[in-house]
């Protein structure tokens, strides 16, 4: 048994734990990136209705809540 042998079968387990980990943190990142869209479309729709109301122009607002409600 040579040397190269032996030092294959030692990294195969560890290359195999790192290819697991980097698809765990992976799925993590994607994740995150939903989240973060996710939470980016909810301050659009909170700011959408903010604006119109402090200045209120409740026919704005009205016309934002009807779209809002439409795309759901």
């Amino acid at each position: 048994m040579g040397m190269k042998s032996i030092v294959g079968r030692l990294k195969a387990p560890a290359t195999n734990d790192l290819r697991k980990r980097v698809a765990a943190l992976e799925a993590e990142v994607q994740e995150c990136r939903q989240l973060n869209l996710r939470l980016a479309e909810l301050t659009d729709i909170v700011t959408d209705l903010l604006v119109p109301l402090s200045r209120g122009d409740e026919a704005a607002l009205r016309e934002t809540l009807v779209k809002y409600q439409e795309s759901l």
